[in-house]
């Protein structure tokens, strides 16, 4: 019990920043007194130095390339349509939608929240977003789209509207950078049950119920009940210095109090007890930490984009088969283009093999885009995206060719406003339609 009270202690002063957790009385005074300190701006000062010099390398080393920093009012900075002069750099050539093929992850169905940050202006805290520190929006010379760069030991938090369901999906980007001499950086993600933001807050930082992944050493999680805490699961098998200075998937599949965890096509958590049991989660914060070293507030520069929460796939097979249509918002493709990317291999296979049970089955698969950008050109995307579709199909999971049609709607069929970065998210999708 005494190295769980440390644990705790160590945990929640690393990544709640003002906030603490009196357990057992057991929090001492100068944990506490720790956690006030501040990030200085010579912090900011030295992570934007080290970032430059991380653009400049990358310019040395690739003289022809004609990878730019995106123009902060341009409307092609957008989740659907980027700057396509600037290549994103792929993460260790596993794009691949065959390296994925292990990976079971099937994003959520109805988008209800979505952040790539397009809204903001450069430099700029998210206006969506709460923290206990700082924080801006930029981009970067190799990485497409806006990101939110994290301080050191600081916290953000997403404005909900709408709480966790039992199957939900999260999903995010992220760029972890190591400069020379400087901490190791890591992250942490909490979901939990409150009846406010608690990333200000100076009460109980967990809240009522909560789930907690810890990555440092090892990828660890932490179930939160409101009186107790237990470490529930460990995974020694990532290591985020494997994945530095390239952009990295997180996926997190929760159902009921089941929990999976995936960086990029690696499963690497899969807990069936994770999640408190009835707890209704409606919060989500991030966070970043220098270190268990206090003394030491310099941390490598974390980016973070993309950040996606959806409600659980519905049955495919049954939409399918009984309702004659599917619509998935699983199936991702690298921006402007009709490239799948290899994240989008759990919903392929998932329909490949309905189409497999049911070999009398013909289907039409339509393509649809969001609003930006030209009518004619997400027109031609939307269906050039929906024979990529039927060719991976196919080529990847061996369904005959004859039986599937291929359109595209473009823009044209909306189902929700493109207004909002969640309305574009929903509208960007594929359609199977049983013939």
């Amino acid at each position: 019990m005494k190295k769980l009270i440390l644990f705790l202690s160590v945990i929640s002063v690393s990544y709640f920043g003002k906030s603490q957790i009196d357990i057992r009385g057991k929090v001492k005074d100068k944990v506490n007194q720790r956690v006030e300190q501040k990030v200085d701006e010579g912090i900011d000062k030295g992570l934007d130095e080290t970032e430059a010099a991380a653009k400049e390398s990358t310019k040395k080393k690739d003289k022809d390339s004609k990878t730019k920093t995106t123009d902060s009012n341009s409307k092609e900075n957008t989740s659907e349509k980027q700057n396509t002069d600037s290549k994103p750099t792929p993460p260790s050539g596993k794009d691949d939608i065959k390296s994925f093929s292990k990976y079971d992850f099937i994003p959520g169905d109805k988008v209800i929240f979505y952040e790539d940050f397009t809204q903001d202006a450069i430099g700029d805290f998210p206006v969506n977003w709460n923290t206990n520190g700082s924080g801006e929006v930029v981009t970067l010379s190799s990485f497409d789209g806006r990101w939110l760069k994290w301080s050191a030991g600081v916290s953000y938090s997403p404005n909900l509207s709408t709480p966790f369901p039992d199957n939900f999906t999260l999903e995010y980007d992220l760029l972890m950078q190591k400069p020379e001499g400087k901490e190791d950086p890591y992250f942490g993600l909490t979901i939990y049950s409150s009846d406010k933001d608690l990333v200000n807050s100076d009460g109980v930082a967990l809240g009522t119920a909560a789930i907690q992944l810890i990555t440092q050493s090892s990828w660890d999680v932490v179930n939160w009940n409101g009186t107790d805490a237990d470490q529930i699961g460990s995974s020694a098998q990532v290591s985020n210095s494997n994945y530095y200075n390239q952009k990295v998937h997180i996926s997190i599949w929760g159902q009921k109090q089941r929990m999976r965890v995936y960086v990029n096509e690696i499963k690497v958590l899969d807990l069936p007890k994770a999640f408190p049991a009835n707890a209704k989660l409606n919060r989500v914060k991030f966070s970043n930490n220098p270190g268990l070293n206090f003394s030491n507030d310099d941390a490598g520069p974390i980016f973070m984009s993309n950040v996606r929460v959806a409600i659980g796939a519905a049955d495919m097979r049954s939409k399918l088969i009984t309702d004659g249509k599917l619509v998935t918002h699983g199936i991702l493709f690298d921006v402007n283009s009709d490239k799948i990317k290899g994240e989008s291999y759990g919903t392929l296979k998932e329909i490949a093999q309905v189409l497999k049970d049911n070999p009398t089955v013909k289907v039409k698969i339509v393509g649809h885009t969001d609003s930006d950008g030209d009518d004619k050109s997400n027109l031609d995307l939307s269906k050039r995206r929906a024979a990529s579709v039927k060719n991976s199909l196919s080529k990847d999971f061996g369904v005959d060719a004859s039986r599937m049609e291929t359109d595209g709607k473009g823009e044209g069929e909306a189902t929700a406003p493109n207004t909002t970065p969640e309305g574009k998210a929903n509208n960007r999708r594929v359609e199977f339609l049983k013939l």
